[in-house]
């Protein structure tokens, strides 16, 4: 099986999917991003993408598009949009995974390369993670915070010639990848850290070492780190206080390639007025606590406290103000 020189088809092209595509693309790879950012897209296309911060400020040459069945071929498809889009995106690049294709998710939460799987083929799904920070400054440029590693396996566990051939196609193009034997759990490891600091930075418009440099923040986000860690015991993923901290350690530090002075996805989308991924993150440990026996107060909290912050932009389901109901009279 060979992915020596593979083609990658990234689906969302937004901080990380950008991120991953520019450094496999300045590393030679033939690497192909699709959004629904038109501006964006067309930014990418006219004058290459720009990754500015950790690493050196450069512009590298990639595709872009927003019509996937532009694209012919691929031999790896990663998956970087938003959770809750996975069903239709996953259906818009259907064409392109059949073979040898494999399918990684790179995305927050739980349950996502099951969805993939019930629509691409379980087959053909790896499980993946990043401990990489970054942030869209604007149409065509991103900001690195460091170079921390990723990690892909197979989601039912071993390690597979695919994965280590893969991870290390990736490494030798700049995309520092660890082939894991055991990715669900590295995926509980990430949630740890995304459910930890995620909400908090959402709520208070702070970067990760800014939180844990206030006594009062730093003592709820460890609080929503145990409870997370109860459920991932009580699901059968043990989680000593060592691996508790590794990934949360990393994302809070601001030196040696930590990317503490980023903020997290969730406070970009509250910034944007976007949806946000709170029921994918913290809803998934809030559901499992409740089925397994074990509280997450603080987490049913801060799914409270941004579900607010994100009321201020949204409406329920089914209503509508009565200018917009005249409207339609």
């Amino acid at each position: 099986m060979a992915f020596e020189q593979p083609k990658i088809v990234i689906v969302g092209g937004g901080a990380m999917g950008s991120l991953f595509g520019g450094l496999l693309a300045g590393g030679g790879l033939d690497v192909t991003l699709v959004d629904i950012w038109q501006e964006h897209v067309g930014a990418i296309n006219r004058d290459g993408l720009r990754i500015i911060g950790h690493g050196g400020d450069r512009t590298v040459r990639l595709k872009a598009t927003v019509d996937p069945q532009t694209i012919a071929v691929a031999d790896v498809v990663l998956f970087q949009c938003k959770a809750f889009a996975n069903e239709v995106a996953a259906r818009s690049v259907q064409h392109l995974v059949s073979g040898s294709t494999v399918v990684i998710s790179f995305q927050n939460g739980l349950g996502n390369e099951e969805t993939l799987g019930r629509i691409l083929g379980e087959t053909h799904i790896l499980g993946g993670l990043t401990a990489q920070g970054a942030v869209m400054v604007e149409a065509g440029v991103v900001r690195n915070f460091g170079d921390l590693p990723s990690y892909i396996g197979e989601f039912g566990g071993g390690l597979s010639e695919r994965a280590v051939a893969i991870a290390e196609a990736f490494t030798r193009h700049r995309l520092p990848t660890v082939a894991s034997a055991n990715i669900k759990k590295e995926k509980w490891q990430k949630l740890l850290g995304n459910a930890a600091l995620g909400a908090v930075s959402a709520a208070t418009d702070m970067t990760s070492a800014e939180m844990v440099a206030i006594p009062e923040l730093r003592a709820a986000i460890l609080r929503a780190l145990d409870e997370t860690a109860a459920v991932a015991r009580a699901c059968g993923i043990p989680l000593g206080d060592t691996e508790k901290h590794a990934i949360f350690d990393k994302l809070t530090d601001t030196g040696r390639g930590g990317t503490g002075a980023s903020k997290s996805s969730m406070a970009a989308d509250i910034a944007q007025r976007r949806k946000t991924e709170i029921d994918i993150i913290h809803g998934s440990v809030s559901r499992l606590g409740r089925e397994k026996g074990v509280p997450t107060p603080t987490i049913d909290t801060m799914i409270a406290i941004v579900k607010g912050l994100e009321s201020r932009y949204t409406k329920p389901a089914g209503k509508q103000d009565q200018g917009e109901r005249r409207k339609r009279q």
